[in-house]
């Protein structure tokens, strides 16, 4: 809910450009002329942001520094505006301007709307909007020099929310619109502290790097660089003096059933005696290895073989045209051990056939018959199967008689058969990793490992019991939980109440239960983000679905509902959302994707490209919708995934092409005109965005943009805000009315 930050991150954002919106901005009395793509009411640049933010408990302190420049060639005077965080309790506000302490005025939410609204009036620019219903704080900013510079700092501190022992840090960041260039570079830290030992820290919005400082801190970091953020960053915490915590957060509207995420994580101590565990590294040194490929594996086995734990066991089984075993045993982890196995990860030799079953076989032979340690296999291959058993279902289905264990896969290039490597690591409650030749393998490899150095609670089962009736819960089969990591669960519910849910599983060989007291909410949309997770998973379930066993008509018709209704868009669902549209024979002007719609040369294209989706297992194009379908299956924030398994479809449609053709680039434009505001998708057409949920709605009424009519219908809705925000030309639908929005 740090406005500070959204302050600092859009006035960063005016920077690349003149103009820009952050929690914080600049209006300029006396607008000067700017060009078009620049905002009328921020003619500045912000040439530097730092953003810290310190929470103790549930109060958060956001400090700001940021620097505004003029490039313009006249002095400008104006307001500098700070509406409050969304659901904020701001406690004490500080501003600070060329070094000068100054006393900010707070509007009230009621004068503070006559505020936005009247800029959007003299501006003609709903971008405003959004903050309609917050409080503001304001102060005059004079002279702001040509060509010069005025630092500001921000300091505010503010009480954060908390729901069923879950509290939630908010900072608007989504400053997008604001910005006509990418931010060169933006951060967000925070540092976290409690009194209590932490569980879950969890971001629904963004990919955090999180760093425990034993069991009460923690510090959260994130950078980027050249983006253009749509997003506002949240933060989720929770405490838990047991050794597991699990929350639960809900969304429910009243005409549906719900949507639930699950975060379990171990709040065990830095001093906590790592769990023992065996691991088997098996690699591929076929022929195709030669060079860097191989050099890269050797490296990244070297690493996991200096960071095994003192307790663990380890084997290292070398494959080829045939399997070599190092031990012919799991060894101990003493420096003997490690010497050799070092000695015989320099001595690979790139050289023979492609030996995977036998290879997979010979690491499951070292298995002990009865251990209560986790058996982990990381296996790496270039290639496809050609020695011995080369039919993939038979090589899974021996690999699915082995119970309890983990075969975490690295497919390296583009000549792997993707199915089969996703197929071996799901089938074991594992995942598939694909690296490209560009890519770093020694430094995928290394990170994955630590990542699963110390195993904190293996063989999960969870039961939810009372009355409450959970449905579609992804992942299906619970995968194993590590020390300093958490696992995120997303799933549907019907009903509502108090539910007691039992989390069982192995530590450090012993079967452990932990109960937890949970509460599944009658009422809710406050989180709806959970919904948006959950709907990236399914979509990646029902593709994968139409990977493995073919298309149908029930799975084709809810990934193109869900896609439309969410925003998940990529290459291939924006085709099927537009082959949708054109058998129900939509009207063109409610369509989603007109553009795409009558586009006939690219809807050609990608029909073959969904035809070969289905097909093609191994290639360029394969990887790429395997780590496309990784993205979704295993989403931990749906605005980060949608995008990352947006651009590997890209990449496997351009990879599929014969040669580049113009159909690519105009498909990468489609499958960016969307955007999921305020928990709907809008879809851009031309200058009109069109509500996803307007389509078979009769009763519709058009009103004039900055009419008073306009304002009246935000004083009826004012949660229709951030989506007249989106321009001045909106197509939305409220209650059973679709209201046109036109200039």
């Amino acid at each position: 809910m740090n406005k500070k930050l959204m302050l600092a991150i859009g006035l960063f954002l005016l920077g690349s450009i003149s103009h820009s919106r952050g929690d914080g901005f600049i209006i300029v009395e006396r607008p000067i002329y700017v060009p078009p793509i620049h905002f009328p009411f921020a003619p500045l640049e912000v040439t530097s942001h730092q953003v810290n933010v310190k929470i103790d408990g549930q109060v958060a302190t956001t400090s700001i520094d940021q620097e505004f420049y003029n490039p313009n060639d006249q002095r400008l005077e104006g307001f500098y505006m700070f509406p409050v965080p969304k659901g904020a309790h701001i406690d004490k506000f500080s501003m600070e301007i060329a070094g000068k302490s100054v006393d900010a005025e707070l509007l009230p939410a009621d004068k503070a709307r006559g505020i936005y609204e009247d800029i959007v009036r003299k501006m003609r620019d709903p971008a405003l909007l959004e903050y309609a219903g917050r409080d503001l704080f304001k102060v005059r900013i004079f002279p702001i020099e040509p060509h010069s510079r005025k630092p500001i700092k921000v300091s505010y501190t503010e009480l954060l929310r908390s729901d069923a022992g879950t509290v939630t840090y908010l900072y608007p960041l989504s400053t997008e619109k604001f910005s006509a260039q990418p931010i060169k570079n933006l951060s967000v830290k925070v540092e976290l502290k409690s009194a209590e030992p932490l569980a879950s820290i969890y971001s629904p919005t963004h990919k955090v790097e999180i760093k425990r400082d034993g069991p009460n801190r923690a510090v959260i970091g994130y950078e980027s660089k050249n983006e253009k953020p749509d997003t506002d960053f949240q933060l989720v915490y929770s405490s838990d003096t047991r050794d597991v915590g699990l929350k639960l957060i809900t969304y429910k509207p009243d005409s549906d059933d719900g949507y639930f995420l699950l975060l379990a994580a171990p709040t065990v101590s830095n001093q906590a005696k790592p769990a023992a565990k065996d691991v088997v590294f098996v690699v591929d040194t076929s022929g195709s290895m030669a060079g860097q490929k191989l050099q890269q594996a050797q490296k990244a086995l070297r690493f996991c073989v200096e960071n095994l734990n003192a307790d663990d066991r380890f084997e290292i089984v070398r494959f080829s045209t045939e399997a070599e075993p190092l031990f012919r045993e799991l060894v101990s982890t003493d420096a003997d051990h490690r010497k050799r196995a070092n000695d015989f990860i320099d001595n690979f030799k790139p050289i023979g056939g492609t030996a995977i079953a036998d290879a997979l076989q010979s690491a499951l032979k070292v298995r002990p018959g009865r251990s209560d340690r986790p058996f982990v296999v990381i296996f790496l291959t270039d290639g496809l199967p050609t020695v011995g058993t080369r039919n993939p279902e038979e090589i899974v289905a021996d690999i699915k008689k082995a119970t309890g264990v983990r075969i975490f896969s690295f497919g390296i290039g583009s000549d792997v058969n993707t199915q089969l490597l996703d197929q071996i690591a799901e089938g074991t409650r594992a995942f598939s990793q694909y690296v490209l030749a560009n890519e770093d393998l020694e430094l995928k490899v290394s990170n994955f490992y630590t990542r699963i150095k110390e195993p904190a609670l293996t063989n999960l089962k969870l039961d939810l019991g009372g009355g409450v009736r959970t449905s579609k819960m992804y992942p299906a089969d619970l995968p194993d939980l590590f020390k300093g990591d958490q696992l995120v669960i997303a799933g549907r519910y019907s009903g509502a109440g108090d539910v007691e849910a039992k989390l069982t599983g192995n530590a450090g060989g012993r079967e452990q239960t932990f109960t937890y007291k949970l509460h599944f909410d009658d009422h809710k949309t406050t989180d709806d983000y959970v919904p948006r997770l959950w709907a990236t998973r399914r979509v990646g379930f029902l593709l994968d679905e139409i990977r493995v066993r073919g298309e149908t008509a029930e799975l084709r018709d809810e990934t193109t509902e869900l896609a439309r209704k969410y925003g998940i868009v990529t290459p291939y669902t924006a085709y099927l959302i537009v082959e949708d549209e054109d058998r129900r024979r939509v009207p063109m002007a409610d369509r989603s994707m007109q553009s795409m719609s009558a586009d006939e040369p690219t809807r050609g294209e990608v029909a073959k490209a969904w035809s070969a989706f289905k097909d093609k297992k191994e290639g360029e194009d394969g990887v790429a919708n395997a780590r496309s379908q990784n993205a979704f299956k295993f989403a931990q924030q749906a605005p980060a995934s949608i995008a990352s398994g947006s651009a590997e479809s890209l990449r496997g449609f351009a990879a599929a092409a014969p040669v580049a053709t113009p159909a690519a680039a105009r498909l990468s434009q489609y499958t960016q005109q969307s955007r999921f505001v305020n928990g709907r998708a809008f879809f851009q057409n031309g200058n009109q965005w069109i509500d996803s949920n307007a389509q078979n709605t009769t009763k519709r009424q058009r009103i004039q943009f900055n009419s008073e009519e306009y304002f009246n219908l935000l004083s009826k809705h004012p949660e229709a805000g951030p989506w007249l925000a989106l321009g001045q030309n909106v197509v939305l639908k409220l209650d059973d009315t679709v209201y046109e929005i036109a200039e």
